[in-house]
């Protein structure tokens, strides 16, 4: 196992390096020569970024799924290669925009290299930051630390190059108040969606299944019991009364069997075991539940993360909805009733396991389409800048950089994110299939409402609700931990802050601005 674990390492590691010495050498062609150096930094700054945020965001954004054995380490690292990528790409233009030029807003003569500096200073930051509370095993807002990085950053600019009233007046402070709302908003939120979507599941399929299932072992105990004393008492039967009792039980004749009172018996018996059939709400629910999920996450796909790209029109789109939600319904019941014959938690768990693959798909779409834009923003801004000489509120983002931080992500996951896991998906509360459903479902439909709105919300937030409103409401939740998330949540803006500001100094002081 540990000579696996090294080569798995070393191939990380070498994969990395390739893309890393790729991308610098794509930097070089790309960036004016002038520019090399500051380049290098940007780049080594923006990758270190991503990197934490791999470690921290995408280990919690995995940590339910891991936790509830649905998916390993492995099989997480290849959803978040894919789908993590695939959300940024294309539906992550929105909130990078907000990233890069919503939450300041800088004269128009500001010389565009103090502009790259404070960008600088906001991703060292705020990677330092995401790195100790990663270490912590505390799951921290990325969104918070870059916000809180660039504002720190840009304040201290301010004070230096004009007055405190017009530094102030940088801030987009009604735009901060949109953030800071939603801070708020995202771990109730989050709980509200993931505690509705379990209290239906729980109520209208696991609680009537186990009672089913209770009665079911009650009657078979009943009939162990019957069957047990019949024989007992038949041993106590002369001989000849013995023989014509089991004749009539083993012989296939309908007159002796009519007679036979272990007959009619165990008739009854297997007349009651049909009516108690414990598959009953799971396949009135689970095909809707996985209707309901599939049609809910191919909305949001299409008409948010494939509208860049998508030509169909809404009727189509209606149509592949549809589509999706009817082949779902049919699938998922067709299964349910083939693997009835077996144990009934085990199968709903197995159920729910298959769907949890899909909505920790989504919600990794939908956590590249947010939060990857924590460390593209910044970087996308002052390559833009060293390519135009001046500070636009938006440029695409080069797929090469694309590459480079999707592989920086995954490769933060891969080193960094097995203590978020672990506090996400077992210290939190109880997570099974069913609950790790929930959440991430939950937390999904809530991120990926905020990208179509444009606003930053933290995943990470919009998750640790989701958990711990499945939690509460199978009273599992552990609120002690929350003491040093909770104070690593209030403290990750001023810290990213203060880091910023004096990274910014320290970079204008060398660089003589």
């Amino acid at each position: 196992m540990f000579k696996e674990n090294v080569r798995e390492n070393a191939i990380a590691v070498l994969v990395f390096f390739i893309c890393a010495v790729c991308f610098y050498i794509w930097g070089y062609y790309y960036v004016p020569d002038h520019h090399m150096i500051l380049f290098i930094l940007a780049s080594t700054f923006g990758v270190f970024m991503a990197f934490n945020i791999g470690g921290n965001d995408v280990a919690n954004s995995f940590g339910t799924s891991v936790g509830a054995k649905t998916v390993t380490i492995k099989q997480a690292l290849i959803i978040a290669a894919v789908f993590e990528l695939s959300g940024a790409v294309f539906a992550g233009g929105e909130v990078t925009k907000t990233i890069r030029s919503g939450i300041v807003v800088f004269p128009d003569d500001l010389n565009p290299m103090l502009f790259v500096l404070i960008m600088l200073s906001a991703l060292l930051s705020s990677g330092v930051w995401i790195f100790i509370a990663t270490k912590k095993a505390l799951p921290v807002s990325t969104t918070h630390s870059i916000v809180g990085g660039i504002v720190g950053a840009s304040m201290t600019m301010g004070f230096i190059q004009f007055s405190g009233t017009d530094t102030l007046s940088m801030v987009n402070w009604a735009e901060m108040g949109k953030i800071a709302s939603s801070w708020v908003l995202s771990p109730l939120l989050g709980g509200i969606a993931s505690y509705l979507i379990f209290a239906y599941i729980h109520k209208k399929i696991l609680t009537p299944s186990d009672s089913l299932g209770e009665k079911l072992k009650e009657l078979k105990a009943s009939k162990k019991e019957f069957k047990e004393e019949f024989f007992a008492n038949i041993k106590q039967m002369p001989q000849s009364e013995q023989v014509k009792e089991l004749s009539a039980i083993v012989l296939d004749d309908e007159e002796e069997r009519e007679k036979s009172f272990y007959k009619k018996k165990m008739k009854e018996y297997k007349e009651k075991e049909k009516e108690l059939d414990v598959f009953a709400a799971a396949k009135k629910h689970i095909p809707f539940i996985g209707c309901v999920g599939a049609v809910i996450i191919a909305s949001m796909l299409l008409f948010k993360g494939l509208d860049k790209v998508s030509t169909l029109s809404l009727a189509q789109n209606v149509w592949i909805i549809f589509i999706i939600g009817t082949l779902t319904y049919i699938i998922t019941y067709a299964v349910v009733t083939i693997v009835r014959k077996t144990e009934l938690n085990k199968t709903i768990d197995r159920i729910f396991s298959w769907f949890q693959i899909f909505t920790a798909s989504a919600f990794a779409f939908s956590h590249g389409a947010n939060d990857i834009a924590n460390a593209l923003g910044p970087f996308a801004a002052i390559l833009d800048v060293f390519k135009n000489g001046v500070i636009n509120p938006s440029t695409p983002v080069p797929f090469v950089v694309m590459i480079m931080f999707g592989v920086s992500l995954v490769v933060g996951l891969w080193f960094l994110g097995k203590e978020v896991i672990g506090t996400v998906g077992s210290k939190l509360a109880e997570i099974r299939p069913t609950t790790g459903f929930s959440a991430e479902l939950g937390a999904t439909i809530i991120i990926l409402l905020a990208t179509k709105l444009g606003i930053p919300v933290s995943s990470t937030h919009i998750l640790i609700g989701a958990v711990l409103g499945i939690g509460v409401y199978g009273k599992s939740a552990n609120w002690s931990i929350m003491k040093p998330i909770g104070l690593a949540w209030v403290i990750t803006l001023p810290a990213a802050g203060l880091l910023a500001s004096g990274t910014f100094l320290i970079f204008k002081f060398i660089l003589e601005l």
